[in-house]
């Protein structure tokens, strides 16, 4: 599944213990699904009615929980809502597994919770689907992950059409399911399905360091490079949930005690999304970074154009290789956004938090500059270096994704001014960030 730490897998244990969660965050030593790990703060049922679309439903016990609300103002987005843009035309294609069979249902009451209008998640199939398997213990998480990402989604974007593409193949580790995620994307572009992929799904660059690995990582290349460049297409991508490492076996039971980043986030034409915790007070928003966030240095990839304009300090780091991620957002599971999910109300973490976020975010962009704006990635750096940046990027300058767990030890990386490789340029703050980088890629 998908792999950030609070994504699919680390949502995974507290899952366990509210439905069948599916597999075990690493923290908890179990082994997490592959993909990103939304992480789960397990909640009990309660009635949509009795809330008002500001205010958690009472269950959830966080004084910092987040309302779809809340979330617009952290990011600059309800200034824009107000304005009427509101992803209104746009289409946001998610690719999962599975799929989650109380998808629709559940969104209904999210909707009816928060006062937000509803919305028929379209679902495609076209490679067929898994029947229901209790002996599969991973479908429950991928449920999650289909759930956290639409109603993220349409929190940000309320007007955007979002489809759900299912493969029936469970997204593990190395190139285990990624050939049927790639055909789900040419399927999506070949049948113009929608502009944005919202991506929380990841591999280590170690579980595909092998000679079919590679084969696989060029033809995603190769397709990556034409839709982004030719074709008006925008790829986000979680960086993932294990801070600077993640697997090294398929069988996910190893840790690499060295720094590692992950595929398809070190891909240079998908804008790589970290992991932030979001702190607010009356709604006064502060971030750090989150120790999850994943960040680093590709192995796979040489530095790409847009980077060489970050300052020497930060070239001594790359040294002349790509580096993730591009951007941020909030992802810790303890001050993310409330969700509605197989009938109970929770908070899911994880970069695969913040990839639908972003995908939003670029939904009402597409939007207001009346066309889809590509290939992004250009437009974030060029933009970080003019004087918007301070009222476009929410700069992060606390925490690191150290990692810390039995025999591993990782430095990692240190937020710091400007771009770091915890958390990009930062978290963008859309009243500005979106004109902006509309301005940038002209």
């Amino acid at each position: 599944m998908k792999r950030p730490k609070t994504t699919f897998r680390a949502m995974i244990p507290t899952l366990i213990t509210l439905l069948f969660l599916v597999s075990a965050c690493s923290s908890s030593g179990a082994n997490p699904p592959s993909t990103l790990t939304p992480i789960l703060r397990a909640t009990q049922a309660h009635p949509a009615s009795t809330t008002t679309a500001d205010v958690c439903p009472t269950s959830i016990g966080n004084r910092n929980c987040v309302t779809p609300r809340i979330l617009r103002l952290a990011y600059g987005v309800q200034a824009l809502t107000d304005e009427g843009y509101t992803g209104k035309g746009q289409t946001i294609i998610d690719i999962v597994s599975y799929g989650s069979p109380t998808l629709q249902i559940d969104m209904d009451v999210f909707d009816q919770q928060f006062h937000l209008p509803p919305i028929t998640i379209q679902v495609i199939a076209p490679l067929g689907t898994a029947p229901k398997d209790p002996k599969n213990k991973d479908m429950p998480g991928w449920a999650i992950e289909t759930e956290l990402d639409v109603e993220i989604m349409h929190a940000i974007a309320p007007d955007a059409h979002i489809i759900v593409m299912t493969s029936p193949v469970d997204e593990t580790e190395g190139t285990i399911g990624l050939p049927e995620f790639l055909q789900l994307e040419q399927y999506a572009v070949a049948h113009h399905l929608g502009q944005i992929f919202s991506q929380s799904y990841v591999a280590s660059e170690v579980t595909l360091a092998d000679s079919a690995g590679k084969q696989l990582v060029q033809k995603y290349t190769d397709f990556y490079k034409q839709i982004t460049t030719q074709q008006g297409y925008t790829i986000v991508n979680g960086s993932g949930d294990h801070g600077a490492t993640d697997w090294t076996n398929i069988a996910l039971t190893r840790l690499s005690p060295k720094a590692i980043v992950n595929f398809p986030a070190d891909e240079p034409w998908v804008t790589a999304v970290g992991g932030t915790s979001l702190l607010h007070t009356n709604n006064t928003f502060t971030e750090n970074a989150w120790s999850g966030s994943g960040g680093g240095t590709s192995s796979f990839f040489t530095e790409p154009d847009f980077q060489k304009s970050l300052p020497t300090s930060m070239q001594s780091l790359l040294n002349g290789r790509r580096g993730i991620p591009d951007i941020a957002g909030d992802a810790n599971p303890n001050t993310t956004m409330v969700d509605y999910i197989d009938g109970q109300w929770t908070e899911v973490g994880g970069t695969s938090a913040s990839t639908p976020l972003m995908a939003g975010i670029i939904a009402i962009a597409n939007q207001m500059a009346g066309h889809p704006l590509g290939f992004i990635n250009p437009g974030i750096y060029k933009l970080a270096a003019t004087q918007n940046t301070a009222q476009a990027y929410r700069d992060i300058i606390n925490g690191s994704n150290a990692f810390a767990q039995g025999n591993i030890h990782i430095a990692g990386f240190r937020a710091q001014a400007g771009w770091d490789a915890v958390t990009g340029w930062g978290s963008p703050q859309a009243s500005q960030f979106i004109p902006a980088l509309i301005a940038a890629l002209k």
